[in-house]
């Protein structure tokens, strides 16, 4: 990487544009950056900063870069700072604007503008710059990517910090480690170490989780077992937690089946037991039914006894009533004939009224209604009969009549519509021509709107691009009017303050006597005549100036001609763009161009509008040709239509008319056919249910008569007086169910009861005591709870052991899943403590982060004690030490070797300008090491910035010689200090010079 140039506007101290030529210091190799103190040395290298990362160094950034303008700027100059750099063999120019908070154009106030970058590279070939981005985030990542260096680091390794390296060499183990981690980018071996530790936590959480869950099944053994298991005393995560279970569990399992063997013993003795009891229990239940059952058969006996009388009754009704039974079909057949004989003579009566209704005034009927017999109603069914057959030709001809009077209103209807259709074809068809030539005209008129858009299309641009020059002409005439009003200004300061510097350095020339007389001393030359005595000196009087003032007067007169020089060249820029613009608008107003392009737009604007009807246009147009054609089909197809429906009608007239005088002579006195067809088809059908019903009243009064003859023989035969008597003895079926139900439950009652009395087993167990069921009872209740103890005792043996075998099994297995996480977990927690340094393995407990440290710290001593010897004359010699400090931890120690003395002792012991070259030395080895860390990219330029004070003069020289070798490899080293001697020993300098109006930058030698 080497510096080319870096403009600087408002930044820092410096008010103003400063410009520093970096081709032109690095000529010489070295060159000084020096100034009084607060002069802004620093800022420079905190623009270069800025330039490539978009902030500066520690505290100094602030604020979101607000704090980076100049309080002397102007108002209206916007801070910026431009670096030209070659990194990587590309040319680049970085341009960084910080956020501004400047006046608002309109009222007043101020308004905040954002930050602003800009990428160029130059173009070797073409000799142009070209443009590569304006995007913050995209600079940064292509500086940082071809510098290969972090912000951090480029502060470390390019500007050599006050101070810095001076502590890192007296720092401890822990700050060296911080410094040389940030340079060298070591995170990734601190996320190894810290990857590790989590690895170890979490697989450290799942041996515990396992080890909690297998104490947990424990805990469930131990409550299985009761208290033939004792746990292990152990946490989970200790070593030996699951032998210690896995054991505790096999003991309790022993133990748990020797009791299930005891209960199992247990059990069948209190079977035994009990199977006795039950049988005992069976022979005293037994004896107890059997004396139950001769008791209850004597109480049945003598109820048997109280109930004889009723007994006997019972059996005496039911023989009438088998006596009645004789008779019953007789009964029955008379009750069904008188029944059938009062239906048939109520179906007859209602016949005859419905028929006298129907006939009405019907003389034809009415004798067959009068003669009220069978015989009648059926002749008068069969004449009716008979008309009715005769109107069947009679109603289809009004069928027939009906069709003919809707065939007719159809034929009117469709004449109605073809009237309509020719009426509305011939409307519409009457104004076509006038409609046909609307749209045609509208088409034309839409092809000449097209026609006229395209003309004005081409128009538009020309007249826009005029009006914008129009407009850049008006904002450059008041530019160039301010421009001039500037210059003007500039030109009378210049004036003014040439004018003022002329006459103090007249008044200086007139006053110079007294200035010379100053430096007089009696019996000391005089510059100017030579004499030693000096008799009448001039004196200074009143308005005397010195040689400060005339240096005064002269820097604002060349700060009043630069002024005048850019206000010049500003307004010969806005001129050059004026008269371009003027070029290109012409002498038209502007408000007059913005009319005519206005107009334009308008009128394209219209024209498109109707352009675009063009299409709708034509459309239209299709669609009424088609509707004339379609009409015009209509109008002819309804004229052959109506031409067709004349000789139809016609032929329907007379069909008509015949059926008319036909169905008014076939329906009388109806109002048509089918309703005297109707009344014909009422009058058969109660003719003929009269007839019917008359013969059915006619044939049961006669069964009823032989029904009443045969019912008194029967009741005479059976033995009864009447045959109301046989009636009355008569049982229903209930009544007789329930004799004989009675009599059938007496006589099994009576034979039960006897053979009970008569059983051997019932008669001996009558005769015994009364047994005793309730001890009995007690006993086998007693033996059945003892063998329900004893069977609860077995099977809660038996669930023990099953739930231990179940736990057991588990536990095993967990053991099992567990080994292989157990084993991962100690490499890892080995790894993770051998990392971190707490392991007993690592002895000088070193951790990863340091260890590699550790090695690229050996590089930077190496490195830096190739020119540490040099400037020590070949005294001092770095090397890296890994011994621990105290309780501290080891790796990052770094010790100085004294060749006269031949130890080896700590870097604090050094003295101030000893530890400054030491600190240059080393800054300059890490500047090479972290340079090759970095992927080798060359740093050609370097900034040392203070600490030559505190070497003498010797010493000086060695550490110059030092960097001036540095030229070797095609370097420049820029040194920042405010020693005075180092302006006589380097020739190419960049000096700050500080003033009331902010700092400025001067560059002489080379």
């Amino acid at each position: 990487m080497r510096l080319h140039r870096l403009d600087l506007t408002a930044f820092g101290p410096f008010g103003g544009t400063q410009t520093v030529d970096f081709d032109t210091l690095s000529h010489a190799g070295l060159f000084l950056l020096h100034g009084p103190t607060g002069a802004g040395k620093t800022s420079v290298l905190d623009a270069v900063c800025y330039a490539l990362y978009g902030s500066v160094p520690g505290a100094r950034q602030s604020g979101q870069g607000l704090t980076l303008r100049s309080d002397h700027a102007a108002a209206g100059t916007r801070t910026e700072v431009r670096l030209e750099l070659t990194v990587a063999g590309r040319r680049l120019e970085i341009t960084r604007q910080p956020p501004w908070e400047r006046p608002k154009k309109r009222g007043s106030g101020t308004t905040l503008d954002k930050a602003q970058t800009w990428l160029r590279e130059h173009d070797p070939r073409a000799g142009t710059w070209k443009d590569l981005s304006r995007s913050h985030q995209e600079i940064g990542e292509e500086i940082t990517q071809l510098l290969g260096m972090s912000r951090e680091q480029f502060c470390q390794v390019v500007l050599l910090p006050q101070g810095d390296f001076a502590r890192f060499l007296r720092a401890d183990a822990e700050a060296r480690g911080r410094l040389l981690g940030r340079l060298f980018d070591t995170h990734r071996f601190a996320e190894v170490e810290k990857r590790l530790a989590e690895r170890r936590r979490t697989t450290e959480a799942h041996v515990r989780d396992g080890d909690a869950a297998l104490l947990a099944d424990a805990h469930r053994m131990q409550q299985a077992a009761g208290d033939a298991m004792e746990l292990p005393s152990l946490a989970p995560g200790e070593p030996g937690l699951a032998e210690a279970v896995l054991g505790a569990a096999a003991v309790a399992r022993s133990t748990a089946r020797e009791e299930l063997t005891v209960a199992r013993c247990r059990l069948k003795a209190a079977e035994d037991a009990q199977a006795g009891a039950d049988r005992a229990l069976a022979g005293i239940r037994e004896v107890a039914r059997l004396q139950r059952r001769f008791a209850e058969a004597q109480e049945r006996a003598r109820a048997l006894r109280s109930r004889a009388d009723a007994q006997r009754e019972a059996q005496a009704r039911m023989e009438r009533g088998r006596k009645a039974e004789a008779v019953a079909p007789a009964l029955q057949l008379r009750d069904a004939a008188d029944t059938e004989h009062r239906t048939a003579a109520a179906a007859r009566a209602r016949a005859r009224e419905l028929l006298r209704d129907a006939l009405g005034a019907d003389t034809r009927l009415r004798t067959a209604f009068d003669d009220g017999g069978a015989a009648g109603f059926t002749g008068a069914a069969r004449r009716a009969a008979e008309e009715l057959g005769g109107l069947e030709s009679a109603r289809r001809g009004e069928r027939r009549l009906t069709e003919l009077v809707a065939e007719r209103a159809e034929l009117d209807r469709q004449e109605r519509a073809d009237d309509d259709v020719r009426t509305e074809a011939e409307s519409w068809l009457t104004g076509w021509e006038e409609t046909r030539t609307r749209l045609q005209s509208a088409i034309e008129s839409a092809q000449e709107a097209a026609h006229r858009a395209d003309q004005l299309a081409a128009q538009r641009e020309p007249a826009r691009q005029r009006l914008a020059a129009a407009r850049l002409r008006d904002q450059l005439a008041d530019d160039t009017e301010t421009a001039a009003a500037h210059a003007a200004q500039a030109q009378e300061r210049a004036l003014a303050a040439k004018e003022h510097w002329l006459d103090v350095r007249e008044r200086r020339l007139s006053g110079i006597a007294a200035e010379l007389a100053a430096q007089l001393r009696d019996g000391e030359a005089c510059a100017v005549c030579g004499a030693t005595e000096h008799p009448a000196p001039a004196r200074k009087d009143a308005g005397h100036v010195d040689r400060e003032a005339e240096a005064r007067a002269l820097a604002a007169t060349r700060d009043a001609e630069e002024r005048l020089t850019e206000a010049e060249q500003r307004l010969g820029t806005v001129r050059e763009a004026l008269a371009a613009a003027t070029a290109e608008a012409g002498d038209l107003p502007t408000d007059r161009l913005a009319e005519a392009a206005d107009e334009v737009e308008r009128q394209y604007a219209l024209a498109r509008r109707d352009a675009s009807a063009l299409h709708a246009a034509h459309e239209e147009l299709r669609r009424a040709e088609a509707e004339h054609e379609r009409r015009t089909a209509a109008q002819q197809q309804a004229a052959v239509r109506a031409a067709a429906r004349i000789g139809h009608r016609e032929r329907l007239d007379r069909e008509q008319s015949g059926l008319e005088a036909e169905l008014t002579q076939a329906r009388g006195t109806a109002t048509s056919v089918a309703a005297r067809a109707t009344q014909l088809e009422r009058q058969v059908a109660l003719l003929t249910d009269a007839a019917d019903t008359a013969r059915a009243a006619e044939d049961t009064a006669r069964r009823l008569k032989d029904a009443d003859a045969r019912l008194a023989d029967a009741a005479f035969r059976a033995g009864f007086d009447t045959p109301q008597d046989a009636a009355a003895a008569l049982l229903d079926d209930a009544t007789h169910r329930e004799l004989q139900r009675r009599l059938d439950a007496w006589q099994s009652e009576e034979s039960a009861v006897r053979a009970v009395l008569a059983e051997a087993d019932t008669v001996a167990a009558a005769r015994r005591p009364a047994a005793d069921l309730a001890a009995a009872e007690r006993a086998a209740e007693a033996a059945a709870r003892r063998t329900r103890d004893a069977a609860s005792a077995r099977d809660a043996a038996a669930r023990r052991c099953t739930e231990l075998d179940r736990l057991s099994t588990r536990a095993a297995s967990a053991v099992r899943q567990l080994a292989p996480l157990r084993t991962e977990y100690e490499r890892v927690a080995r790894l993770a403590a051998l990392t971190a340094g707490t392991s007993a393995d690592n002895e000088r407990r070193m951790r990863l982060e340091s260890y590699v440290l550790a090695a690229r710290l050996e590089q930077v001593a190496a490195a830096a004690t190739v020119r540490l010897q040099r400037m020590s004359s070949g005294r001092y010699t770095l090397v890296h030490s890994d011994d621990r400090t105290g309780r501290g931890r080891s790796g990052l120690g770094l010790h100085v070797v004294d060749a006269w003395t031949g130890r080896e002792r700590d870097t604090a012991t050094l003295s101030g300008g000893e530890t400054f070259f030491a600190s240059l030395a080393l800054a300059l080895g890490l500047a090479d090491v972290v340079t090759d860390e970095a992927g080798g990219v060359r740093l050609d330029t370097l900034f040392i910035d203070e600490g030559f004070g505190s070497l003498d003069d010797q010493t000086l020289d060695e550490v110059l010689d030092v960097l001036d070798s540095l030229r070797e490899r095609d370097r420049s080293v820029g040194i920042v200090s405010h020693v005075a001697d180092l302006r006589r020993r380097i020739h190419a300098q960049l000096e700050v010079i500080k003033d009331r109006t902010g700092s400025v930058l001067r560059q002489r030698g080379h």
